[in-house]
């Protein structure tokens, strides 16, 4: 318990300490470049230690999975370096493609996909049964957030207040959201982008939720990190 709670602590801090400015909505936009958080889109940027799918069709010895380096560049038997940072998962099939038909293959078929973004994740944090932090492997909705850190601890989960920490236009924001809700199909189910930090709150007197709206950070900060 005291180790979830520490990591808590350290989650809200990491909420306060981009930006002094905190603004709190009912609807919480998405961040600034949303092509560069969703791995799942084509037009995604494939970063440093991204992981990579390809297929090569007629050729297995090529479809496999790899990992890009620090410098950007992925290794390929028949192929050798090529780089990948920068380059959407279609631009870099083409790219494959064409080294492929300089000396191995006259029409490659060869299709690239993100398995999983390493700048890319979700801090999950709060009443959830493993807090953590989460890559995201494509399009992720705020059940499915949770769901990956193994879903609500039922024992103090608050379902109705669950929040959400982005930075939108240089500012830190957050939206409170109802999971019992969106379980129901009552509520819309929000997307969640990397970087993004989910909080559920804890039940009754040990509700951090209340201190944070108000305004008692310090007070928020001390009931984290003492012990029950």
């Amino acid at each position: 318990m005291r180790r979830r709670l520490f990591s808590l602590a350290a989650a809200t801090l990491l909420a306060f300490s981009a930006t002094p400015v905190f603004a709190t909505s009912a609807l919480l936009p998405p961040p600034d470049n949303v092509s560069r958080v969703t791995p799942g889109a084509t037009e995604y940027r494939i970063g440093p230690q991204d992981t990579l799918e390809i297929n090569v069709n007629q050729l297995p010895e090529l479809s496999h999975t790899v990992q890009v380096d620090l410098g950007g560049k992925i290794l390929l038997p028949l192929i050798g370096q090529i780089n990948a940072l920068g380059r959407t998962p279609p631009e870099l099939s083409n790219d494959i493609a064409a080294a492929l038909r300089k000396s191995y293959m006259k029409d490659p078929q060869v299709t690239v996909a993100v398995k999983e973004a390493q700048g890319q994740k979700v801090t999950v944090e709060g009443a959830v049964a493993s807090p953590g932090v989460y890559a995201l492997a494509g399009p992720t909705s705020l059940m499915q957030a949770v769901a990956l850190a193994k879903g609500v601890d039922s024992r103090l989960a608050n379902e109705h207040r669950v929040a959400i920490f982005r930075t939108v236009g240089g500012v830190r924001r957050s939206a409170f959201y109802d999971l019992a809700q969106i379980r129901t199909g009552k509520a819309e189910d929000p997307s969640i982008y990397g970087n993004d930090i989910v909080v559920v709150d804890q039940s009754g007197a040990k509700s951090f939720m209340q201190n944070f709206q108000g305004g008692s950070f310090l007070g928020l900060l001390g009931m984290l990190i003492r012990p029950w």
